[in-house]
């Protein structure tokens, strides 16, 4: 868990940080296929198995931006930012996908979409590169 002391992140016990980068892969594989160029593309399976994973950096994630979050002045505009993120990230973890043909992969896409913006929130909040 990461308890931020002014500008200066702090991390309490023994938890680590979220991973960041592991999380943009995950979104690269959905969002920006040609950032990873040896990755063929998405079988049914795959798919499924890779917006588990999304949802589950989001789990991970929307605490720890929350807390952020909550730490900012009300009238702060960053703190709203997040805050309406995270409103809009429980949405899309309530949704379920189409049963259109690509209506699993527009899920995943919008999954993608919530967790990049969190990823940048969480950057912004926690003084994280």
């Amino acid at each position: 868990m990461t308890h931020r002391t002014g500008t200066t992140p702090v991390t309490a016990g023994v938890e680590s940080p979220p991973d960041i980068a592991t999380m943009r892969d995950a979104i690269n594989r959905l969002l920006d296929p040609e950032a990873v160029p040896e990755a063929p593309p998405l079988e049914a399976e795959e798919l499924e198995t890779l917006t588990l994973q999304l949802r589950g950096h989001l789990d991970l994630l929307m605490p720890e931006v929350e807390e952020a979050a909550q730490r900012l002045p009300k009238d702060n505009i960053p703190r709203y930012c997040a805050l309406a993120c995270l409103g809009e990230a429980r949405g899309k973890l309530r949704e379920q996908p189409s049963p259109t043909p690509h209506g699993p992969v527009a899920y995943g896409r919008r999954l993608a979409r919530v967790l990049n913006a969190l990823c940048d929130h969480y950057e912004a909040l926690s003084g994280c590169p």
